[in-house]
């Protein structure tokens, strides 16, 4: 292969960038090494991810099977020139059949040894004939490829319409009849049992269904034993998904197909087949494997999804914030009513067990309990109370691991000893039966004890008198707040038990009072996120980590490469331009409004009257001219509240809807897909009052990553401020200090001060980003805040967008090059609109 290849399969013919991203991929492939790939967004970034990925995988393999071919070859000319010469002590009266059997022996031996990468595959194969047996549950984060013998090719992205964005590029691609994939998702997206699906919550899915794997395998009779009443109903159902005859067609069907999972869910209800467990089953023999960051990057997630990383390759796409999905992945938290919630089931379920459980079993129970008596005591309360009638002095504390461990009490206890306990008896699954709920100032248990028995007979009664007492609101919410109380938060628990093991220097815990213990918690924070990525660099053949814009990567290589180990000589990076034409974008730094008004948004000025009147002034005039749709983004949900608030109360709202339809970010997630329908079909439509529609969103928002505003949705975009995240955040002021002591400063900075700097630039430019998607399209971006035009700053802009990026320090030309952008430019197919009666340099 000589580190590379001449041409790539491609369902078009690609551009110039896009061969050199190929040839640049499968060069870093080839080599092992780990990649930093930029490709702005709207250039077929992820397509050509996989057609160089893939060809580079299809080369690789025809190459170890040629390789194999001639050893096995060579093997046999050997074999068949070899005469095996009789031993003086050996019978001359030796059978032949001894003779022959000893020749094919050694040959097969032979050929068993050539061919042992695909004996060991044929083997996990053929294991995956029996049911799985006590599959963990793979934990859904909170909501971006190998071979088919020797390697294992996996791509990441963020989120599951991500992932989904993903296979249907596979689908597109030459090699969609030809390549075997597989996508992995949690059971809240994959299960197809509506019993189960009902619950809602990931963890109380995960519960149900673990439960019902747990009735399947005959751990049912263990429960019965212990003396515990069988309940009628549902309780100890087997899924009727979940059997492996069934599982393993689906199996050979997903791999014979490109499928997401959208369509894997509607082919297990078809084939009456859980998705969840026959996507895992096909693990093994798929050569593509798509699954969501927290699936690969969570040790304890990875290894119970079953995903090996050994000399694979990993291809981490959408990864401008791997750093912080790493440090929210490993990062956890605590109330103090999940804590008290915790003690009182663990407690119930001590008490009912004792006699039956073993020594150290209680030993371990006990040392969690103490444990978490000691983080309620760090918190300001006790256990055995409501927490919620607890008082707590506010305040925040910052600790080193080590000075919390001593601060609650619990150094002595070796919580590594506690993790490997949680792991092998899985107590969190068992306490989903010991349901606690609070009313008034007091606790009421649904279960209290085993030998109680009159208490379970009315329990059922008791609840049903309650609700009589209630208005049909007051008993809905019973039953959600029913719902939440019931699901354990034992996972929780193990989870900061996890996270505390942690080395004292990569992380600290926020004591966090609130007034109340209820409301109260203990966070840890991981300031290290490249403890947790060393071993995917270290196992990996190849890691390629790819983004619209990775800038600056010099601050990525330092605090995620460097810092886990990598050297510079294992690193390569590319970086390619867009395949539009640079005139069919027009960035603007706009220094002052339509009435000279400077725009200064710092968090000072922000809120005066005077910048807030500005704004719609500047959004006023752009919707007179621009055609379609326009989006504004606000550096803050709170923000965006006050300023329409302001707008409302003193008319440029409704001025403001005169012209274009507003739409304003939702504050569901599953509104956003009813809003953008709404607002692209108001674009559609042509009509003589109103020309197109404006759309309020929010920086960071459900609407500023992976949302499309492609052609006449997004023809500009309005940046309003600068995101900076809140510097006063504890969270934040410790992770500045982190950075500023152990990575080394530059550039007249420290590493804290870059990294705000850093979250406010890739914020920026994932919004902007989203107007440009092919390259016939064509958008204006203006930059509403002077400080945009400091160099330092324009110099965390993407290469493409910083070239083409003018600085006005006044509002007229700024105004003027926007109406000249869309009616006297270059774009042809732009909406012609009546614009007789629109000056360039207006006032409103």
């Amino acid at each position: 292969m000589e580190n590379g290849r001449a041409q790539f399969p491609f369902p078009y013919q690609p551009y110039d960038i896009q061969e050199q991203f190929m040839q640049a991929l499968y060069s870093a492939l080839d080599q092992g090494k780990v990649g930093i790939f930029e490709s702005p967004t709207g250039t077929g970034k992820s397509l050509s991810l996989i057609c160089g990925a893939l060809s580079w995988l299809s080369d690789h393999e025809e190459k170890r099977r040629q390789e194999a071919a001639a050893l096995l070859q060579e093997g046999e000319a050997a074999l068949s020139t070899f005469t095996p010469q009789p031993s003086a002590s050996s019978s001359s009266a030796e059978p032949d059949w001894i003779t022959d059997f000893v020749q094919k022996k050694a040959e097969r031996d032979l050929v068993s040894k050539l061919k042992s990468s695909e004996d060991d595959e044929a083997f996990k194969l053929l294991q995956l004939r029996a049911p799985p047996i006590n599959c963990p549950p793979i934990s859904s984060g909170v909501t971006d490829i190998g071979m088919m013998t020797w390697l294992k090719n996996m791509s990441l992205s963020r989120t599951h319409s991500q992932l989904a964005q993903f296979v249907h590029e596979v689908q597109k691609s030459p090699f969609s009849k030809d390549i075997s994939v597989v996508t992995l998702g949690s059971r809240q997206n994959l299960c197809v049992n509506e019993e189960v699906r009902r619950l809602g919550s990931i963890q109380r899915i995960n519960d149900r269904c673990m439960e019902m794997q747990k009735n399947k395998h005959g751990e049912k009779k263990q429960h019965d034993e212990e003396g515990v009443k069988r309940k009628r109903g549902p309780a100890k159902t087997v899924c009727p998904f979940n059997k492996a005859s069934a599982l393993q067609k689906m199996r050979d069907d997903l791999l014979g197909t490109v499928q997401d999972i959208e369509q894997l869910v509607k082919l297990g209800r078809e084939t009456h087949s859980c998705p969840y467990y026959a996507t895992r089953l096909a693990i093994p023999p798929a050569q593509l494997v798509v699954l969501p960051y927290q699936m690969l990057l969570h040790e304890a997630t990875r290894r119970a999804a079953g995903v090996q990383l050994k000399g694979q390759v990993v291809i981490i796409d959408e990864a401008h914030n791997l750093s912080d999905t790493l440090s929210c992945i490993h990062s956890a938290e605590l109330t103090g009513a999940q804590l008290c919630r915790t003690h009182s089931q663990l407690s119930q379920y001590a008490d009912r067990y004792k006699s039956r459980l073993k020594a150290k079993n209680l030993m371990y129970i006990k040392q969690i309990l103490f444990v978490i008596e000691g983080l309620v005591r760090v918190l300001g309360g006790k256990v055995g109370q409501n927490p919620q009638s607890q008082t707590t002095q506010t305040g925040t504390e910052m600790l080193t691991i080590n000075n919390f461990l001593f601060k609650a009490q619990i150094d002595n206890i070796n919580l590594f000893k506690l993790q490997r306990y949680f792991e092998k008896s899985m107590i969190s699954r068992k306490l989903g039966g010991f349901v606690e709920k609070y009313a008034g100032s007091g606790v009421s248990l649904h279960v209290q004890s085993g030998s109680n028995k009159e208490n379970r007979r009315t329990e059922g009664l008791n609840r049903y008198l309650q609700t009589l007492q209630m208005s049909p609101a007051d008993q809905q919410g019973s039953v959600e707040a029913e719902k939440v109380l019931s699901a354990s938060p034992m996972m929780q628990v193990e989870g900061f038990f996890m996270a505390l093991t942690n080395s004292n220097t990569d992380g600290r815990v926020v004591v966090h009072r609130q007034g109340t213990l209820s409301e109260s918690s203990v966070k840890f924070l991981l300031l290290n996120p490249a403890v947790h990525f060393a071993q995917v660099l270290k196992e990996c053949r190849a890691v390629i980590i790819a983004g619209g814009t990775m800038q600056p990567v010099s601050d990525f290589k330092q605090e995620l490469l460097f810092s886990a180990g990598v050297g510079e000589e294992r690193i390569t990076e590319f970086s390619c331009g867009h395949v539009i034409p640079p005139e069919n974008i027009l960035p603007l730094v706009l220094c002052s409004g339509p009435s000279g008004q400077e725009l200064d948004f710092t968090f000072q000025n922000r809120d005066s009257p005077r910048m807030m009147d500005e704004t719609g002034r500047i959004l006023s005039n752009i919707c007179n001219v621009v055609p379609g749709g326009v989006v504004c983004f606000f550096p803050s949900y709170e923000y965006s509240r006050r300023i329409i608030s302001h707008w409302e109360a003193s008319g440029a709202l409704t001025r403001l809807a005169n012209k274009k339809k507003i739409f304003q970010e939702p504050k569901k997630a599953n509104q956003v897909e009813q809003v953008l329908s709404e607002f692209s079909r108001c674009i559609q439509v042509d009509s003589s009052s109103l020309t197109g529609a404006l759309l309020f969103s929010v920086v960071g928002g459900k609407m500023s990553e992976g949302i499309n505003f492609s052609d006449d949705l997004g023809r500009c975009v309005v940046m309003v401020g600068m995101p900076y995240p809140n510097i006063k955040s504890p969270e934040l002021q410790e992770k500045m200090s982190y950075l500023d002591k152990h990575l080394p400063h530059g550039g007249g900075r420290s590493p804290g001060q870059a990294l705000i700097e850093n979250l406010c630039m890739k914020a920026v430019n994932q919004s902007i980003g989203r107007a440009i998607r092919h390259r016939g399209d064509y958008s204006s971006m203006v930059l509403c805040d002077r400080r945009y035009a400091r160099p330092a700053t324009l110099s965390k802009l993407p290469t493409w967008i910083k070239d083409r990026t003018s600085t006005h320090a006044s509002f007229g030309p700024a105004f003027a090059a926007i109406g000249v952008l869309f009616y006297l430019g270059k774009p042809t197919n732009a909406v012609k609109n009546d614009i007789s009666g629109i000056y360039f340099y207006n006032i409103e």
